[in-house]
């Protein structure tokens, strides 16, 4: 499969799909693909050439110009799939010299059989939390002016609706739609510096997808969305911690006491914490207030390629593990945020760390998320600081864990406490 120069895409015929683990490329193959999930975006590469399998050579090729038609440039494509899904390997492509890189997007492996487009990825979680097909734009509308008649004053619902009407932001759609989880954007400032980071790209290789919030809401403004949510969707979810935002922790002096507003008035509700989990004595406070879980954001469970990615401003790795098991030790659910690449994530090393870090910690959950980034220059970056070894397969690794970890949750989404 391939995209023409004018981004329409079309099958190569005699040539096979072909994804990426690490810096290995691999034939796409019926039984390891699915149908493309419902609201996946297909996505040309340009400026990139593309990795497919000749049939009859038996051999992978690159190729810039269609095989049949040596006048025309072909590109790679890629799928963003739906959430819910982790992808088995990333698309094929090599780089072509002094480009740029990817903008921040995960890059799936997809190719086309019996008619359908067919994705590299593995089914993490069924829950519809996040399917476009129950999120009508008309009902989302007619929900930002509910709120606006029945909250005029409070800015942080202004905020979401930028989030659900402009960028279209699922989770800030929930809440107009008065399902599943409610998000708490509060931060304007992070302590990290990650490379793939979605609200803040001060350089000029990469662009933020969404504008950071310009303001820290009051403990009311955040108390009013919170309880409304909550009065309002059985076994709500309420998370601190957006893409929409820095670090939510860095925001204390305005989420404890909001925390402490909403237990005052409720004990309904799971109250939950989207973090890097970087100031434990914080963590200490909202767990003592009533925060009911927490879902800590990791590339890697070793330290140096974790510090590579995160680039930590003013917090150590240590600061991150007293977090977590502070948060285990009161008894609150703790899910590690899993960003994927495969060929890193499933190498050896990592497959390894992981469920040494399983058994130090005692973690609750894995919610397996894409990488948004370029996935050739991440394995690259990772692979300079520390060698992660062949890779296990994403498939494999996951089955691994689930043997022998088998009460650890493996899903996308947060939980609601009914479910812990």
């Amino acid at each position: 499969m391939a995209a023409a120069e004018n981004g329409d895409i079309f099958d190569l015929e005699g040539y096979g799909a072909v994804g990426f683990s690490g810096d290995m490329p691999v034939l796409l193959t019926r039984s390891e693909t699915i149908v493309m999930p419902h609201g996946s975006e297909l996505m040309m590469l340009p400026d990139r050439a593309l990795i497919a399998y000749n049939l009859d050579r038996d051999r992978f090729e690159t190729l810039t110009r269609n095989p049949y038609a040596p006048d025309e440039k072909i590109f790679p494509v890629a799928v963003f799939n739906s959430p819910g899904y982790v992808n088995r390997h990333f698309c094929a492509y090599f780089a072509m010299v002094d480009t740029g890189p990817l903008p921040l997007f995960s890059y799936g492996a997809v190719g086309f059989g019996r008619s359908r487009f067919r994705s590299a990825a593995i089914q993490v979680d069924t829950e519809p939390r996040q399917d476009l097909r129950q999120m009508p734009r008309n009902k989302v509308v007619q929900g930002v002016g509910h709120m606006q008649k029945k909250y005029p004053n409070n800015r942080l619902m202004r905020h979401l609706e930028t989030c659900a009407l402009q960028y279209g932001c699922p989770a800030g759609k929930n809440f107009f739609l008065q399902r599943y989880e409610a998000p708490l954007p509060t931060s304007r400032v992070c302590n990290a510096n990650c490379l793939g980071c979605i609200s803040l790209q001060p350089g000029p290789g990469l662009h933020a997808c969404q504008d950071r919030i310009a303001f820290t809401p009051t403990a009311q403004e955040i108390a009013q969305v919170a309880l409304e949510h909550i009065r309002q969707v059985p076994k709500a979810v309420v998370s601190f911690g957006q893409g929409c935002e820095g670090e939510p922790l860095t925001a204390h002096k305005a989420i404890v006491p909001a925390v402490q507003m909403i237990r005052e008035q409720t004990g309904q509700g799971t109250i939950n914490l989207n973090t890097n989990a970087s100031l434990p004595e914080h963590v200490k406070t909202l767990c003592e207030t009533g925060l009911d879980s927490m879902r800590v954001s990791m590339n890697s469970v070793r330290q140096k390629t974790y510090t590579a990615y995160f680039r930590p401003k003013s917090y150590a790795w240590e600061d991150m593990l007293k977090s977590i098991d502070t948060a285990r030790a009161h008894n609150k659910f703790v899910a590690v945020n899993y960003l994927n690449c495969p060929g890193f994530t499933d190498s050896e090393k990592e497959a390894a760390a992981l469920f040494e870090f399983i058994r130090n910690h005692d973690i609750n959950m894995i919610q397996w998320r894409n990488l948004n980034y370029d996935p050739r220059l991440y394995v690259d970056t990772m692979e300079a600081v520390s060698p992660g070894g062949k890779p296990l397969g994403m498939a494999a690794l996951i089955e691994s864990l689930k043997q022998t970890f088998p009460r650890l949750i493996h899903g996308y989404f947060n939980p609601p406490k009914e479910r812990f």
